[in-house]
């Protein structure tokens, strides 16, 4: 019988009832997952975490960032009265996180973006406490994920899930390496799913209330069977620490995603080809549909994917391939899980009658450089125009950051992938060819007024 005289007791009368149903209910959605109960009947997660632990690992990023000088030694004038020397200072910087095997054959460990941005070495620390220097293969800004390699033999890795089922309600484990404490444990349930709108690029995300806090970002959120259902990445607190609100990057995104960077070393996002609106009240009772009932189509590209398919302005797309849309959000989400050369079934109203049509996604036309071809301070850089799909293209013109090299004048200055060049020296940059034009009047070091995040700031070249 439960006793209520201690919330311990309780919480453990709660684990026990959980376990008692799926014994008692093999037709729920618990049955076939192996129950969490020790021989003497107590209940423990301890069997499937013995299977899961070695699949998280540490995560070490080093690099060197330049330290903002004194504004008296950019001085000409101060510089040669005192004989100050102009020599650039750095500091060296390390990131500390945790990662997931998903390829024990390869070696390959998924983490986060924001991890390894600044690192140009990176270490990986296995459970049993081997170490390996890593490889930096490709990441995805818009996503916050990154895939690094290690030469190691005798790897575990965690699982994806056979289905992606996962429900508000299951319960799920977070495992990480919060403040340095490595293979720390912590349990909770799905508090919600398909959550967006929190200020990154492509979100999807799964919110918990398993404790993460700093150092938990790139670790694995696993179910009861011990399959990978997403990443931790964020917390949303106020004080720095856990308030229970966590957010995962589900699955099928992290197993799309790694994919992309381990085959090509990067991410091509594919174009529909389509701008498109959202369904809010008064273009809904225009065209006798609900709010939020897909995206209208106010324009279709000439020669793109879905100027071949048929599709005409005013026409409502619903779905593309699994995702049912809402929003143009929805359907930038969708497109971030999609590849190019995939076809995707499409699912659109025309006058009230549905339509289904076959589109096969294309790579975006954009005018992709070398940075080096604009100012050889950008060499190892790589620049290309906002797509139609960049979550601010309509509200901000600039040249995007691609892929900034480890080690890099650009890298040691602050420039990181993802980043918005809104401005060279005075001059706006909307494109690549602005970019050249505005260059070709930089004398010596290049300003860049870039837009990160939420915020914008000034990037010195020298």
């Amino acid at each position: 019988m439960c006793q209520r005289n201690s919330r311990y007791r309780l919480r453990g009368c709660l684990v026990a009832g959980l376990v008692a149903a799926a014994v008692h209910f093999p037709n729920s959605a618990s049955a076939g997952i192996p129950l969490p109960v020790l021989a003497d009947g107590t209940p423990s997660l301890a069997p499937m975490l013995e299977s899961v632990l070695p699949g998280v690992v540490n995560v070490v990023a080093t690099g060197r960032v330049r330290q903002q000088a004194h504004p008296l030694l950019d001085d000409p004038f101060f510089r040669h009265f005192f004989n100050a020397p102009r020599q650039p200072r750095y500091r060296e910087t390390q990131s500390i996180g945790s990662g997931v095997i998903i390829d024990a054959r390869r070696g390959y460990v998924v983490t986060n973006y924001h991890v390894v941005e600044s690192g140009t070495e990176f270490l990986v620390r296995l459970g049993d406490d081997r170490e390996f220097p890593a490889t930096l293969i490709g990441s995805d800004p818009d996503t916050d994920l990154a895939v690094v390699r290690i030469q190691a033999d005798q790897l575990q890795a965690i699982p994806f899930p056979k289905n992606d089922s996962l429900r508000v309600g299951d319960f799920v484990v977070a495992i990480g390496n919060p403040f340095g404490l490595r293979q720390t444990v912590t349990s909770g349930i799905v508090s919600a799913l398909g959550r967006h709108g929190l200020g990154r690029g492509y979100e999807d995300y799964i919110q918990t209330d398993a404790s993460i806090n700093p150092g938990n970002s790139g670790g694995a959120l696993v179910n009861l069977r011990g399959e990978l259902v997403g990443i931790n990445t964020m917390i949303y607190s106020n004080s720095g620490g856990s308030i229970g609100i966590g957010f995962a990057i589900p699955a099928p995104m992290v197993r799309n995603i790694t994919k992309a960077i381990i085959d090509d070393g990067r991410v091509i996002r594919p174009s529909l080809g389509v701008v498109g609106q959202d369904l809010h009240a008064e273009l809904a009772q225009a065209f006798d549909l609900q709010p939020n009932d897909g995206v209208l189509v106010a324009r279709s590209l000439e020669g793109s994917p879905a100027d071949q398919a048929g599709l005409e302005p005013g026409d409502v797309i619903r779905k593309l391939g699994d995702v049912r849309l809402r929003d143009t959000d929805s359907l930038r989400r969708a497109l971030g899980l999609a590849r190019a050369g995939e076809r995707l079934p499409l699912i659109y109203l025309r006058n009230g009658k549905q339509h289904t049509v076959t589109v096969r996604l294309v790579a975006p036309a954009t005018a992709e450089i070398d940075g080096a071809t604009v100012h050889p301070l950008l060499d190892g850089v790589r620049l290309a125009n906002m797509t139609e799909h960049h979550p601010l293209a309509g509200r901000l013109q600039g040249l995007v950051v691609e892929q900034v090299a480890t080690g890099s004048r650009a890298a040691m200055a602050g420039l990181r992938s993802g980043d918005i060049i809104t401005q060279i020296g005075r001059t706006p940059t909307g494109s690549v060819d602005d970019a050249k034009r505005a260059a070709t009047d930089a004398q010596g070091e290049l300003v860049l007024r870039i837009q990160r995040d939420q915020r914008s700031a000034f990037v010195v070249l020298r």
